[in-house]
């Protein structure tokens, strides 16, 4: 039988281990459908509900697996679709190649239909490698490229073929001008900085008295070292959204997340320090950093690019986080006083007891941060957490313990709706044998989750742990924007754009023979988790939670509080429970002990 650019095509792809495609079909590459038909489906085509979720679930596959993610979508508007996943890819850093369709060259130029310029599309997205295949011999640089460099650069990148080439004669580069062989693989340097510049951060690192680290995704290969240098300089550990899951949050010294979704204990510990190390991250906020003046500071990352920002850091090293933490190591002397780390310490030990009491104040019906706070303790130790974007994020953040092998994320810079399922439904084709749970507003449930619970339906038979659990914080309200709404604009709710219709999110689940629970009280909250953690089949947990428990950020004030609340008494429809659940929750850092008495 010929073979065919679009059988090379899945041949390359099986070349370098790459065991799914998350794709939606169309007529841009229906010479790659057949040609998977052809393959016996390997790589294996998973088919989400849109296109979107496709690039969504390439990029939750590529978080959880630390490999390349492989998304495809047909000319036009498939095309078009992709591009918010790809976008939640390049600012998290992570990599991922699409391989799109095109109208036929010959009607290329002619205003023909799904006729959209598709290299000038994708140019800002994946402007590290962009390129569309015009003859067979272009495959093999193409995909090996493109797979390479979305790898080297922890980046989306894209290839774009058109229906007429996907069909026509496989033919390889030959030993002649104006070809380009290509090659499989790649084996990856490990990246150290100059002596010189270990040596200056030392000589920071060993003057400090108080010293602060902040860790990002970039450490996550890094546990063991950035724990033996946060002992020697007895340290306090802050971490980024995305770095969430480096550390485990039962060390008495890690802090939690930082910034308007981190905790009051990593605030004070930025407040406090006089020397900060940044590993592997480029945390935005800089006004959750310490004042510009305040403390000398070094940064470690893999990129280039990426060092020197956000604060005035003296030294800047590039190099791979393990290895260039290796290399410190010998130069850092163990700091005799430890009154900094025990500071730290009874600042996170109050702050989890804040959390906790928080979570177990009353509200109507039920308060979020119990859902997942009750979730800590029957999480297994392999789970794999995602959060969605608005207030679900704020509590994945804050209230989730991470420990042991725990994964988590979100989307973390571009901040978008809609990545918790399809993340999720990445996570599981990643390790099927693991347990996931995506805690997910019922705004995010609406726009995206709700149909991606039939991708969940079609495929969970596939996974040898079969556990999926989607949490969805019901409320009815686009909670997150409502409160930054009232908190940054002094504006009441806007109930046109703010309210949502209500929908039975369980019975949809149930249609689709998926466990489904309703929640509407908190004594229930354990048993649900308990329920689902234990089902036999993915589960969708209705919970009704209440809107007017605030997200408060680390550093306002019980009068910031009162005075923004006071002010929506102009109109806004939820002021008084707004301004009694405020109150009690900020008063909650001013009680002792850990429980509700």
């Amino acid at each position: 039988m010929t073979q065919t650019v679009a059988d090379y095509l899945l041949e390359r792809l099986r070349a370098w281990e790459v065991e799914r495609v998350f794709a939606y079909p169309g007529d841009g590459i229906n010479g790659i459908l057949a040609a998977f038909g052809r393959a016996d489906n390997k790589p294996a085509f998973i088919q989400s509900r849109h296109e979107e979720m496709s690039a969504f679930e390439a990029v939750g596959y590529a978080k959880f697996s630390g490999r390349v993610g492989v998304c495809m979508a047909t000319s036009g508007g498939g095309a078009i679709h992709l591009l918010n996943g790809l976008y939640d890819a390049l600012l998290d850093h992570v990599p991922v190649v699409a391989i799109v369709g095109q109208t036929n060259r010959s009607a290329m130029g002619g205003s023909y239909q799904q006729e959209v310029d598709l290299l000038s599309l994708f140019k800002d997205v994946a402007h590290h490698y962009v390129q569309m295949a015009t003859v067979p011999e272009q495959l093999p640089n193409l995909i090996d490229r493109a797979i390479r460099v979305a790898l080297t650069h922890r980046a989306p990148t894209c290839v774009v073929i058109p229906a007429d080439v996907q069909d026509l004669k496989y033919s390889p580069p030959g030993h002649v001008f104006k070809h380009v062989p290509s090659s499989l693989g790649v084996s990856w340097p490990t990246s150290t900085p100059e002596d010189a510049g270990v040596a200056r951060a030392a000589e920071i690192l060993n003057a400090g008295e108080k010293v602060a680290v902040l860790v990002g995704q970039g450490a996550r290969g890094a546990r063991d070292e950035v724990l033996e240098v946060a002992d020697l300089l007895g340290a306090g550990i802050a971490k980024a959204l995305l770095g969430k899951d480096v550390l485990p949050d039962d060390l008495p010294f890690v802090t939690g997340s930082i910034g308007l979704l981190g905790t009051r204990a990593s605030y004070e510990l930025m407040q406090g320090c006089d020397t900060l190390l940044t590993v592997g991250s480029s945390f935005p906020y800089t006004q959750f950093l310490p004042e510009l003046d305040q403390a000398r500071a070094v940064q470690i990352d893999i990129d280039g690019g990426l060092v020197g920002l956000r604060y005035p850091y003296e030294v800047n090293l590039v190099g791979d986080a393990a290895t260039t933490l290796r290399a410190l190591l010998p130069v850092l002397t163990r700091k005799p006083d430890r009154s900094w780390r025990e500071r730290v310490e009874k600042s996170v030990a109050h702050w989890w007891g804040v959390i906790e009491r928080q979570s177990l104040t009353d509200a109507d019906p039920v308060n979020p941060m119990r859902l997942v706070w009750e979730l800590n303790e029957r999480l297994p130790d392999d789970a794999i957490v995602t959060a969605d974007s608005g207030s679900s994020a704020n509590w994945y953040a804050r209230c989730l313990r991470m420990r042991g092998s725990m994964r988590g994320s979100t989307s973390g810079t571009l901040a978008t709706m809609g990545p918790a399922v399809p993340y999720a439904i990445g996570a599981k084709f990643a390790h099927p044998d693991r347990p996931a749970v995506a805690l997910v507003g019922d705004g995010a449930m609406q726009m995206n989750g709700l149909a991606e619970l039939i991708t969940v339906a079609r495929y969970w038979r596939e996974w040898s742990d079969p556990r999926l659990v989607v949490a969805v914080l019901h409320n009815n309200d686009l909670n997150q924007v409502t409160w930054e709404m009232r908190a940054m604009q002094g504006a009441p709710k806007f109930v046109e754009s703010q309210t949502l219709p209500d929908v039975d999110y369980a019975r949809f689940a149930a249609s689709l023979d998926l466990l489904a629970i309703h929640v509407d009280k908190p004594e229930d909250i354990g048993s649900a988790w308990d329920r689902a953690l234990a089902a036999d089949r993915p589960t969708l947990l209705d919970v009704r939670t209440d809107p007017n428990v605030p997200p408060i950020p680390p550093h306002a004030t019980v009068e910031q509080i009162k005075d923004a609340a006071e002010a929506m008494l102009k109109g806004d429809e939820n002021a008084l429970g707004v301004i009694g659940t405020g109150l009690k929750q900020k008063l909650q850092e001013f009680l002792p002990g850990r429980r509700n008495q």
